[in-house]
């Protein structure tokens, strides 16, 4: 492993050993939907690879493409010159970080930590602060592309933290994305991350209001999506999403119980800056709603169910008579 040096702000920085297979260990925690596939990339790429997850069963298809596997994250970490995270909630990411079996008690001097959860940006910049004591850096790089991004290696990567380390491990980040883009100091990656959802929010309860509206009023719906995909409304969530509700699978891609988590992580940074956020406000409620009637494990676009049920019509009961 390199030894560390100082960076130009006085930060520790690895020294600029290459990042790549051949000089590069790679210690990876959380095997989720996405977390599986983005670790298959590096694994893909050559890196060598040393997992944990709480679930060994999800780790299965990586150890069989020969990573190794850890019994915890500090072994995790003691093993690994770049650490990645992607786990669920900041309960999660507070354990796996500061818990006494946890990365910071294992990483070595010059390791480089990068937390790519959707997290609360008081907890990166507390991971960032107790990282530089050690003589680690640590970067919050979350993601968006859901499980289309991550299985074609096209998410758009948020980073927030020291920039020279941020750019010295762009070679790893292109395996993982199309885009990644330098934010800010640390927590500067979860609140862009925070402005995506946001985004999303709106755009969700759009598409599926759309679907609604466009069967009541006897549309055929995959002739109207045909046209608005060309239009204004051109956005992912139409093209990624609407189809599946149509089949009505609501697999997950990203799980509705997540989005609730990213939601309320927003609105309680709104409420700190003084802002209100009522379209935000409203679609978390949604939300919740969907969480209620069981779908909490479900993909988003499963917003359309929590519709169907204010609305007492359900898409999967014969259309109106088609428009002449």
């Amino acid at each position: 492993m390199a030894a560390a040096a100082a960076g130009s702000n006085g930060s520790i920085l690895l020294s600029m050993q290459q990042i790549a297979p051949d000089h590069s260990r790679i210690g990876w925690i959380g095997t989720g939907v996405m977390g599986a596939l983005m670790c298959g990339h590096l694994r893909q790429a050559g890196y060598p690879v040393i997992v944990f997850s709480r679930t060994k069963a999800k780790a299965h298809p990586l150890l069989d493409r020969g990573a190794s596997w850890a019994d915890s994250p500090r072994v995790v970490a003691e093993q690994s010159t770049v650490i990645i995270t992607m786990v669920g909630f900041p309960r999660d990411v507070r354990e796996v970080y500061f818990g006494p079996e946890g990365i910071l008690a294992g990483a070595r001097p010059g390791s480089i930590l990068i937390d790519m959860t959707t997290t609360e940006p008081a907890l990166s910049r507390e991971i960032a602060a107790a990282a530089s004591t050690r003589g680690l850096q640590a970067i919050d790089a979350p993601v968006s592309g859901g499980d289309v991004g991550a299985r074609n290696a096209t998410l758009s990567i948020m980073a927030g933290g020291n920039r020279e380390t941020v750019e010295h491990l762009r070679p790893l980040f292109e395996r993982l994305g199309k885009k990644m883009v330098y934010q800010g100091g640390p927590g500067a990656g979860q609140h862009t991350k925070l402005c995506n959802q946001i985004v999303i929010a709106g755009t969700m309860a759009g598409v599926c209001e759309s679907l609604l509206y466009g069967f009541k009023a006897g549309l055929d719906l995959s002739q109207m999506l045909e046209s608005i995909r060309g239009g204004a409304a051109a956005c992912w969530t139409l093209d990624n999403l609407a189809p599946r509700i149509l089949q009505r699978n609501f697999d997950p891609g990203f799980f509705v119980e997540h989005f609730v988590k990213d939601m309320g992580i927003a609105l309680d940074e709104a409420k700190r800056m003084n802002l209100t956020l009522p379209g935000l406000t409203l679609v978390h409620g949604l939300y919740q709603r969907v969480q209620a009637l069981g779908h909490g494990r479900s993909g988003t676009h499963a917003l359309m169910l929590a519709l169907e049920e204010l609305s007492g019509t359900a898409m999967t009961t014969s259309p109106p008579g088609r428009i002449p």
